[in-house]
């Protein structure tokens, strides 16, 4: 089936007892057993619960995989992909990442002996060159968080295999519409659904997405062992905002290049970093890897931080406010807001100072989109 397609029916299965056309919600913690160890499927809902699985099952087809594993938070997911490794491996991790993940790994699991190294991977020889037989693992997310880079994932997944390395990718700006990591090579997708999947700023989650039966079995035992599960309410939201990600996607896609395209003609504006447009470092990869190119625009203002804040003021569509992905429109300071906790060495080595915003263009009317940031600039 094709992604549209596969958005509305993946995981669905008619109720074999009412008919009903949509997943029940298993609202239920345990589950009788007929004798010890002997029950249908089900014993406790932190392992598995019946609404979970289904919308695992989608989360998989969505991203081309054998198999899908949700999580409480996009974090938790990240920490139960880290949890493969043992302690003393070396981890490359693309410099641009999102701020979150990159506390939890300098501040968290840095003391349990693993060796986090941050690279430009737009740069495929600076990875080749930090590569090492110690090297676990490769972090890629692209496009990234927030200078949207885009990183070649066909060739981390080159240098991932030559030095026995698992690739893991974190596609949650692209979504599983515009992006397939998987099938370029990939070994573990990760998502924050909290984002775009989830799609309507009213939920928290993660996910992983892989193919591999051994990553599936280490990770489903992570997933049980650790227990940062979602409810099976959340699981049924989740599920339910699914079936729309295809055609929300479009509309952010639209947005996302009319508002770059605008702003990148303004002259209070001196850089647009969006991987639709031309100008962009990496459009070629973009559009070889990409098959559209999201709702996440990054800008930097010609003016200072009061300039900024002003602007930020006078917006009325965009709401400022951290996270992204959902269908109303926001806008986000990185410095102060989402990455605050990166450090400031490598915030200025990256470019994310005083006058850089990041937007994240919902399924409003684009014309609105564009006329509000017309007279906020």
């Amino acid at each position: 089936m094709k992604p549209f397609t596969t958005c509305v029916h993946a995981g669905a299965h008619v109720e074999p007892t009412t008919g009903a056309i949509m997943q029940p919600i298993f609202a239920t913690s345990t589950y009788v057993q007929e004798e010890p160890a002997k029950h249908k499927g089900f014993d406790y809902s932190r392992a598995d619960n019946p609404t979970r699985q289904a919308y695992e099952e989608a989360l998989a087809a969505m991203e081309g995989a054998r198999h899908g594993l949700s999580f409480a938070s996009g974090l938790a997911a990240v920490q139960a992909a880290v949890q493969l490794l043992e302690p003393g491996a070396r981890i490359l991790v693309c410099d641009d990442v999102y701020g979150g993940t990159g506390r939890l790994f300098r501040r968290l699991f840095a003391k349990y002996n693993l060796d986090f190294q941050f690279v430009d991977m737009a740069d495929p020889a600076a990875v080749k060159a930090a590569a090492t037989p110690a090297t676990k693992l490769v972090w890629v997310e692209t496009p990234t968080n927030p200078m949207m880079k885009v990183i070649d994932i066909r060739a981390m997944a080159q240098v991932a295999k030559q030095t026995g390395a698992l690739l893991v990718v974190d596609n949650t700006f692209a979504s599983p519409i515009f992006q397939t990591p998987l099938a370029l090579g990939a070994d573990i997708v990760l998502h924050s659904t909290t984002k775009y999947i989830g799609g309507h700023s009213d939920l928290i989650g993660g996910a992983l997405m892989m193919s591999r039966q051994d990553l599936f079995e280490q990770l489903k035992f992570v997933q049980f062992a650790a227990g940062s599960v979602p409810s099976p309410f959340d699981a049924y939201l989740m599920h339910r905002s699914l079936k729309t990600l295809g055609v929300r996607m479009m509309q952010h896609h639209k947005n996302g290049m009319a508002v770059a395209e605008f702003l990148a003609s303004h002259k209070r504006v001196k850089r647009v970093m969006f991987p639709g447009l031309k100008s962009h470092p990496q459009h070629a990869i973009a559009a070889e890897q990409m098959l559209g190119f999201s709702g996440m625009v990054s800008f930097d203002l010609d003016g200072t931080y009061d300039d900024v804040v002003k602007f930020l003021k006078k917006l009325k569509v965009f709401a400022l406010a951290e996270s992204l992905g959902g269908v109303e429109s926001l806008v986000n300071h990185p410095e102060k807001m989402t990455h605050a906790s990166v450090p400031e060495e490598m915030r200025k080595k990256l470019g994310i100072g005083p006058s850089l915003i990041r937007l994240s263009c919902g399924i409003e009317d684009t014309d609105d989109l564009v006329a509000d940031l017309k007279q906020a600039l």
